[in-house]
């Protein structure tokens, strides 16, 4: 083999080991100020689980602003949120079958949309920050109030709690919180 073409191999492939150790610093620099969590409820032989990752406030204006309204989020940072149950659902009264999904809001001062999207994404947004989402793949969207919280949240959050015959995921940060219900099929 010419010297010149082991060289340019040579070349190559340093820089695509760069290129892996430039990107996993980077997803590890980032998932410091928004740490991985998995939340996981069980009720009436249905468990759900959420994976997603958890930024701070840091002191920033969140909704309207860091979280612009009435455009999609990836509800949480980094990868995009996904949400798995092993048991058809009514969400808000609309069927949602077993399965996983990512899930995508779109924030308003009084009212979010929630959406379940079909399709899985490796990170939340593109190169350009704009989301991810194909809406081609949304299988289900609803519309909840917002309820202000009276202690501000710093770190976003996800958490379910029974309620009677549903059980409701809470999604929460800063000022702000809604309420999505859920029922067993």
């Amino acid at each position: 083999m010419p010297k010149l073409l082991k060289r340019i191999i040579i070349i190559i492939i340093g820089l695509i080991v760069i290129g892996f150790t430039g990107t996993f610093i980077l997803k590890q620099l980032t998932k410091r100020h928004s740490p991985e969590e998995t939340i996981t409820h069980t009720s009436n032989e249905a468990t759900f689980s959420v994976f997603y990752n958890r930024p701070y406030k840091k002191g920033r204006e969140i909704f309207g602003k860091l979280v612009p309204y009435n455009k999609v989020w990836r509800t949480g940072a980094n990868e995009a949120t996904t949400f798995t149950t092993n048991k058809d659902l009514l969400i808000d009264g609309t069927k949602l079958k077993a399965g996983t999904y990512t899930l995508w809001t779109i924030p308003n001062p009084n009212s979010w949309k929630v959406i379940f999207n079909s399709k899985t994404y490796g990170w939340g947004v593109n190169m350009d920050g704009s989301p991810k989402k194909d809406d081609q793949y949304d299988v289900l969207t609803i519309e909840v109030p917002t309820m202000p919280l009276l202690n501000e949240k710093e770190q976003f959050s996800i958490y379910f709690e029974n309620a009677k015959d549903f059980t409701i995921m809470y999604l929460s940060w800063d000022r702000t919180a809604i309420a999505i219900p859920i029922k067993i099929q």
